[in-house]
């Protein structure tokens, strides 16, 4: 048995199904971690979606930003914005059964066995395992709960910029998720910054990559591995870093390639972007 993580698919589904045929993936023996991001931007949303679902016990998804976007707009919440590619899932027959999966999967996986940490964006310094494990799982209840769309119509925003233990309601619930969905850039005290999207040298002034600092009397600093995916401009690199850290979106949508990861050997295989207009 192996098991791979990949990295943002983004509706990338040739380059996801030859990068599986690459790996000799089996679903009756080996396993997946996707990164999240399953869609939007890419040719072929739907295919994507529509297979990860089908892998059904075989993967283990994390949600992204643009798999939250997905699932605000077909609630009626967010509009389509010019460079979406969601149509077509949102006109599919099967749309209400993979959408209900999709927002049934959680923001953080673990296996402490191996020593392996998934989000999408990353894990504060600030957050323990533990902690981080405990504010997933407050977030993945009110996604997977009656009161989801009370969330996703003000899921948007980038207030309150830094997560605090006293936060409340839908403000408490938007910190947890933008740190596990949208973090790049963040001052020392945990503050995020949204504006900086590109590789380290976008970085404003007092702020750093996450991955940057340290994590003071955590073992997670020395003991685990983070995985995540979010920021294809690092191009899989974690140059700085304080801790273990792995990116994997090394920007397929963009004119890159798909990236596995052995969790097993540490190898990584990686599937040209096809097309030369990404």
């Amino acid at each position: 048995m192996a098991t791979y993580a990949i990295g943002d698919l983004q509706g990338c589904y040739a380059e996801f199904d030859a990068l599986l045929e690459r790996l000799d993936f089996s679903a009756s023996r080996d396993h997946l971690w996707l990164a999240g991001d399953l869609v939007n931007r890419g040719p072929d949303s739907l295919g994507c979606l529509r297979k990860s679902v089908a892998l059904e016990g075989a993967a283990s998804v994390v949600l992204g930003n643009h798999d939250l976007h997905l699932l605000a707009v077909a609630r009626g919440h967010g509009k389509l914005k010019r460079h979406d590619t969601l149509t077509d899932i949102l006109e599919a027959p099967d749309r209400v059964k993979m959408l209900d999966w999709l927002r049934c999967q959680p923001l953080l996986i673990a296996d402490r066995e191996r020593g392996y940490v998934m989000t999408h964006a990353g894990l504060l310094p600030q957050w323990s395992l533990e902690q981080a494990g405990a504010l997933a799982a407050e977030a993945e209840t009110v996604l997977r709960g009656d009161d989801v769309d009370d969330f996703l119509s003000v899921m948007y925003g980038n207030l309150p910029a830094r997560f605090t233990p006293d936060l409340t309601g839908e403000d408490r619930i938007r910190a947890i998720v933008n740190v596990f969905t949208r973090m790049r850039f963040i001052a020392s005290d945990g503050t995020l910054d949204f504006a900086a999207k590109e590789g380290l040298d976008s970085a404003p002034a007092g702020y750093a990559p996450w991955f940057t600092y340290p994590r003071e009397n955590d073992p997670l600093g020395s003991k685990t591995t983070l995985l995540f995916g979010h920021w294809a401009a690092l191009e899989g690199r974690t140059p700085g870093t304080q801790i273990h850290a792995e990116a994997l979106d090394t920007g397929c949508v963009w004119g890159g390639s798909l990236t596995a990861l052995d969790l097993d050997s540490g190898e990584r295989i990686e599937e040209p972007a096809r097309g030369a207009d990404r």
